[in-house]
């Protein structure tokens, strides 16, 4: 009996043991659910800064990527090199409430990239566009408040500022967009739904495409625009697209989506758009554009009818002759009546502009737009039966 009962208390103690074993773990669970405790891996700091990983150090880098397929290490490489020239925007408006008191709230979060060792920053017009304030936030987590130099709606650019120290600033390389090719792998960074400095990985489904430009004028689509299939979402605008030697392709900067949300179509401006723009801005805060000063054409099969030019303006000056009005009066005993029309005898013909042919209102205004401002092109007109060359000096848009 003694023994029986002291089977019985060894056997409760044991269970007990056990079941405390079991327990235990399921507690701290089911506390790990609802409180995650973030335990940083080694070499990552913690702090009000969002912890950041070191970059690879040369010594390891075989060993650390050997275990990684050639295409995994292209990715790795690249967002390795060029995730800390990417940056994080948010912008604020003032609203007013009740008693009139001002108050800034949140209004939306993009991307931008880090061109330089001043503090310039790339982004979207649409990114910053109504802003009363906004943030430039950098890969250690530090924001700084951001000033606009200068802005394109016409291409959807804009050059901000922000004064942060050098060694913080680590610019993102511009590569070329003129050797792209359908079918290349393609990388984009960026801070979708504000989840900072993400990695998306796809191919470029096609070039030259047209986007309708913020000017809301037709004539400002925005040209040979790069298309993709990385992954694009809400929080991408403004930020880079890179090729697989981590060089800046495009700005990523519209999707195709009726839901707001990725469906394999992003659309990103070519690289070399920026580079001719970004100078423009930071010396001018704007694009001088050039103008010809005609205001309308007719197209015909041999060239352009002037219609119209713009008084005072550039074709005006030089002598460029349109359509004009004429009123006849005409008397009839006691009356006298009067007929206006439109005379189209002394217009112009427009055959072709610095030796280029044009036949379309598109193909004249290609080639003024590759033009500067104050540059002087020479327009072939057709006059009164003769070729006549006439000498414009181009004006600078408003």
């Amino acid at each position: 009996m003694k023994n029986y009962i002291l089977a019985c208390l060894i056997s409760a103690l044991v269970g007990g043991m056990l079941a405390v074993g079991i327990t235990e773990p399921a507690q701290e669970a089911r506390l790990t659910a609802q409180e995650p405790r973030f335990q940083p891996p080694a070499g990552i700091r913690r702090g009000g800064a969002a912890a950041v990983a070191p970059r690879t150090t040369p010594g390891g880098a075989a060993a650390d990527l050997a275990k990684f397929t050639p295409d995994e290490r292209v990715n790795i490489a690249v967002y390795d090199q060029a995730n800390r020239s990417v940056v994080h925007i948010t912008t604020k408006t003032m609203t007013r409430e009740m008693f009139m008191r001002a108050e800034a709230v949140p209004a939306g979060t993009g991307s931008g990239s880090i061109l330089d060792k001043s503090g310039h920053i790339l982004t979207n017009w649409h990114v910053v566009e109504g802003a009363s304030k906004v943030d430039v936030t950098l890969f250690d987590g530090e924001s700084y408040e951001a000033g606009l130099i200068g802005r394109d709606p016409a291409n959807d650019i804009a050059v901000l500022r922000i004064s942060a120290p050098a060694e913080k600033l680590d610019p993102i390389t511009l590569g070329d967009s003129n050797d792209l090719r359908v079918g290349q792998k393609v990388l984009a960074i960026g801070n979708p739904f504000g989840l900072e400095r993400t990695l998306t990985v796809g191919i470029l489904s096609s070039l030259n495409r047209k986007l309708p430009s913020r000017t809301g004028r037709l004539r400002d689509d925005i040209k040979s625009v790069i298309q993709i299939d990385a992954a694009l979402n809400p929080g991408n605008s403004g930020g880079p697209l890179l090729n697989g030697q981590a060089t800046m392709i495009g700005m990523n900067t519209a999707i195709a989506s009726r839901t707001q949300g990725n469906t394999g179509v992003g659309f990103a401006i070519p690289v070399n758009t920026i580079k001719r723009v970004v100078p423009e801005l930071i010396e001018n805060g704007r694009v001088l554009r050039p103008v010809i000063g005609i205001s309308s054409v007719y197209e015909i099969e041999r060239g352009l009818l002037v219609i119209e030019v713009v008084k005072n303006g550039p074709a005006d000056d030089a002598g460029l002759q349109g359509f004009r009005w004429v009123t006849e009066r005409q008397q009839t005993g006691p009356f006298i009546t009067e007929r206006t029309y439109l005379d189209r005898s002394n217009a112009d013909l427009i055959l072709a502009i610095d030796g280029v042919q044009v036949t379309t209102g598109d193909e004249l205004l290609d080639v003024v737009e590759s033009k500067k401002p104050h540059d002087t092109v020479v327009l072939q007109i057709l006059r009164d039966g003769r070729k006549v060359n006439l000498s414009v000096r181009l004006g600078v848009a408003d």
